[in-house]
């Protein structure tokens, strides 16, 4: 069990599989503020019930020798960055789960949190896919999400772990989802050091901002049925004036696809392996990457005649196939955003002030990503599926673990250790009762 440095009262119990993770982040915070992060950040993972900020203060096991003020003010007032923390944590999945030679691939989404209050640093009225019935609209703190695409071993399926996060301000230099999601690129470029990052998302992430890339840096996204495609510029041809930037208009995607010659192509994803016919274009789309040259890939999936889906990459070099596979891990940050706010008790803290808002979320998800981290690392063992089928013999199709089953692995090492501390005293009931929820929640 390692411990982290005392402050006033009560001491913080970390883990010791925990506390190597922890300790990467040492240097973002100050003596004061470190043994507060270890310990809401413990505190957020074994807490089964509201994951408010005192909500994780009860989880910790010091809501009875700390002050909630501590607690509170470590969002609100205290000096540590979101985007060094997010720069470290960036580096520390990428050395941990991603191959030395391979790309880094990042998706990109937005996602919306709820809350109620004209008060509420930055909340406004944004798009809500989550809603009920026509109006996919909803009151609350847009979030643009920036996660590192990872597979595991123990899976078949790719995961996205958080890293980078930027929140969304209407009326101000921060309104556009499209110029943040490039900041958080180019703020993972410059952690991870000139590694190749291939970036995915959906059609909403493509416009004028996009142009001018970092040379280590691709962009994937859907191709919208109405785009602009055009031939590549001309050579010059020698006379005066300047040379010309693109060719003639190519004609609408549609009638590209009753022309182009398709070809089979084998493809993974979702989990499955099928084939599906494709055609390649070497064009430009001037309207977004200017006179830089992208892929078009028109897939035909289950239609015989036009497309299907058709996608876009400034990758010249990947493959039809794999431009494919890529645009389909993107699903993994929906899955990842699901299981955040239904498992993980991502923004469930209420908060109004500035600093709250902008570190509440962020904090979560960074330790929704530790979590996982912790069990690709330390927790997985190959019996885990096994035993959680003989504790739920009626899942007699479950293989392979879900991030629920991550966490709730992860639960009960750090509330045994908070029993287990040297100085401990005689558990209460209240704490018994965590103990009991989060041995019953891994039974569930």
């Amino acid at each position: 069990m390692a411990r982290c440095e005392r402050k006033g009262r009560g001491e913080v119990a970390v883990a010791a599989s925990l506390a190597g993770l922890f300790a990467e982040f040492r240097g973002c915070f100050s003596a004061w503020t470190f043994p507060v992060f270890c310990a809401l950040a413990s505190g957020l993972v074994a807490q089964t019930a509201r994951r408010t900020v005192c909500g994780m203060l009860v989880g910790a096991r010091l809501s009875q020798t700390w002050s909630h003020h501590r607690a509170q003010r470590f969002f609100s007032h205290a000096r540590w960055s979101t985007e060094q923390v997010s720069a470290i944590l960036a580096r520390l999945v990428v050395r941990l789960l991603v191959a030395a030679d391979a790309a880094v691939s990042v998706a990109i989404d937005d996602t919306l949190f709820c809350r109620r209050g004209p008060k509420v640093h930055a909340a406004s009225w944004f798009h809500d896919g989550s809603v009920q019935g026509g109006k996919k609209v909803g009151y609350g703190n847009n979030w643009v999400i920036a996660a590192i695409v990872v597979h595991l071993a123990f899976l078949d399926r790719p995961i996205a772990l958080p890293v980078g996060f930027a929140l969304v301000r209407k009326d101000s230099d921060d309104s556009s989802r499209l110029a943040l999601a490039r900041r958080l690129v180019e703020a993972l470029a410059a952690a991870l050091d000139g590694r190749r990052i291939e970036v995915v998302a959906d059609s909403a992430y493509a416009g004028k901002v996009l142009r001018g890339l970092p040379d280590a840096v691709t962009w994937t996204t859907r191709l919208r049925s109405n785009a602009s495609l055009y031939e590549l510029a001309p050579r010059p041809t020698g006379k005066r004036g300047r040379p010309r930037l693109k060719g003639a208009k190519l004609a609408t995607l549609a009638n590209l696809a009753g022309s182009a010659q398709f070809t089979p192509a084998t493809v993974t994803r979702y989990g499955t392996t099928t084939t599906v016919s494709v055609a390649v274009i070497r064009c430009l789309w001037y309207g977004v990457f200017g006179p830089q040259t992208v892929q078009v890939v028109l897939v035909r999936d289950k239609s015989t005649t036009g497309y299907d889906v058709a996608l876009v990459t400034t990758d010249p070099a990947a493959s039809a196939a794999r431009v494919i596979e890529r645009y389909a891990s993107r699903w993994s940050i929906e899955v990842a955003i699901e299981d955040a706010k239904q498992i993980g008790g991502v923004g469930q803290a209420r908060n109004r002030v500035r600093l709250a808002v902008e570190r509440t979320v962020p904090f979560a998800l960074i330790v929704n990503t530790l979590a996982v981290v912790w069990y690709a690392t330390v927790g997985y063992h190959p019996d885990d599926v096994e035993e959680r089928r003989e504790l739920a013999p009626w899942y007699r199709d479950k293989a392979q673990p879900s991030v629920l089953d991550m966490l709730a692995k992860l639960r009960p090492v750090i509330v045994a250790g908070y029993l287990r501390s040297e100085d401990a005293q005689p558990p209460t009931p209240q704490e018994i009762t965590i103990l009991r929820l989060a041995w019953e929640d891994v039974a569930a």
